[in-house]
């Protein structure tokens, strides 16, 4: 493969490779998997896993835990794929390069504890289009809606499972609509914002399946300092 470039995690216990001029996961995908705790021995699925960075850090902070990852651009899952071999974590994460639409129980050992998602947030008509085909289809909902998510969230998880997103704080009420719908039930949320007394710009939902009404505010989310650092909270998500 060429043109890639390597990102180190966990002070190099992890390495990511990614396309220099294709899609790359953003600071959303650490906050959704930093906020993602699974229990031991769960069975963890991620929707739209791109180079696969939320499986490899999920399994690399708990290893007794087993993570699918599927993946729609055959580019990258393979790079997802090759991510997963060179951190030797063969046997913990199962990288699957087809449709969300058609994933079956059987593809993942049955039904799973906990889905993430980290998907497409623009409607496919909306805003201007990447010319990079690669990004186009992560950033907006040219081959995967935000229905189709929820809607295979819903369809793969046990009873009580959960299904944690991440997601535009602008479109906070088309997501929590879409999960009560198929009885993923939100549960608890954050906004994120990217400094204090900055409007939110992300939304991260926890939903569970069949539970009750009743849902509960966390606390602001502030990627920066003052200085423009990472706030003391976000800079711990990249330290092991």
């Amino acid at each position: 493969m060429t043109s890639l470039t390597t990102d180190t995690f966990f002070n190099g216990r992890i390495r990511v490779k990614q396309r220099r001029n294709g899609y790359r996961f953003s600071i959303d995908a650490v906050l959704l998997a930093a906020l993602t705790i699974p229990r031991p021995n769960d069975k963890v699925l991620d929707l739209g896993t791109g180079s696969g960075i939320i499986p490899l850090i999920l399994a690399y902070r708990y290893p007794d835990i087993s993570v699918y990852g599927v993946e729609v651009q055959e580019d990258l899952a393979r790079m997802a794929q090759l991510n997963v071999k060179e951190n030797g974590m063969e046997d913990r994460i199962t990288i699957h390069c087809t449709d969300m639409k058609t994933l079956k129980h059987q593809m993942v050992s049955g039904p799973v504890d906990v889905v993430v998602s980290n998907p497409p947030y623009r409607k496919a008509n909306s805003g201007r289009l990447n010319p990079n085909q690669q990004r186009a289809v992560a950033q907006h909902e040219i081959k995967i809606t935000l229905k189709d998510v929820v809607g295979t969230a819903r369809n793969l998880l046990q009873t009580s499972g959960r299904f944690i997103t991440i997601y535009p704080a602008e479109r906070m009420t088309d997501v929590l609509w879409q999960m009560r719908s198929v009885d993923l039930e939100p549960k608890s949320l954050r906004m994120v914002h990217p400094h204090e007394q900055v409007a939110a710009k992300r939304v991260i939902v926890e939903g569970k399946k069949g539970a009750l009404p009743g849902i509960n505010i966390g606390p602001p989310l502030i990627i920066y300092d003052q200085d423009g650092a990472y706030s003391e909270e976000v800079e711990s998500m990249f330290n092991p």
